[in-house]
This record gives C-alpha cells, sequence and structure tokens, in this order.
C-alpha cells in the first residue's frame, strides 16, 4: 500500500534526522536500510512499521505506527485521531492477511 494514509505529508528535506521521532526509532530505521523520508513514503508506513516489527518484535509497539504516521503528517503522535488509528491498524490487519 504505497504511501498509504499521508494525505497531508509535506516536503520537508529528506533526511532521516529532519524527521519528529525519538534517536532510538530513527537508529530502528537505519538498522532496517531506512534512511530517508522518501523511503517510508514509497513504502507506506504500513510497510516500515511491519518491517520494524519483524526485526524488533519485543520491543516494537503500536506507538511506532502511531509514531511514523505522525511524522510523516507533521502531527505529535498523541494527536492521531482515534479514527486515524483505527483505518492504520484495518491496513496493518491487511497487510498481514488477517
Amino acid at each position: 500500500m504505497e504511501g498509504d494514509l499521508m494525505i497531508h505529508a509535506s516536503n520537508p528535506p529528506d533526511d532521516l534526522d529532519t524527521l519528529k521521532l525519538g534517536q532510538q526509532s530513527k537508529a530502528w530505521l537505519r538498522e532496517i536500510g531506512i534512511s530517508t523520508r522518501t523511503q517510508i513514503v514509497e513504502l507506506g508506513v504500513i510497510e516500515v512499521y511491519r518491517r520494524l516489527k519483524a526485526a524488533f518484535p519485543n520491543r516494537v509497539s503500536l506507538n511506532m505506527l502511531w509514531g511514523l504516521e505522525a511524522a510523516m503528517t507533521g502531527q505529535k503522535w498523541t494527536d492521531i485521531p482515534d479514527v486515524v488509528k483505527a483505518d492504520l491498524i484495518e491496513h496493518l490487519k491487511g497487510a498481514e492477511g488477517n
């Protein structure tokens, strides 16, 4: 699902360090080979989350999915509306074949 749910993403610099994510989140992204905003856009937040969850199953929670969506849309992860969270979960279930 290319670019899913990042409807209002702006076009800031491409460097991962410009995203409002914690240092640990950025380190995990780099460990799975993601170092730019463009890569996240191309893969979509659902696929990026799935890759992170596969790489770090005991450390990555749904808060990472909220954080990715928030970073791509310029929000705080705590401000992601429940309806968007529900939509993300539905897309995640679909991607996992559930």
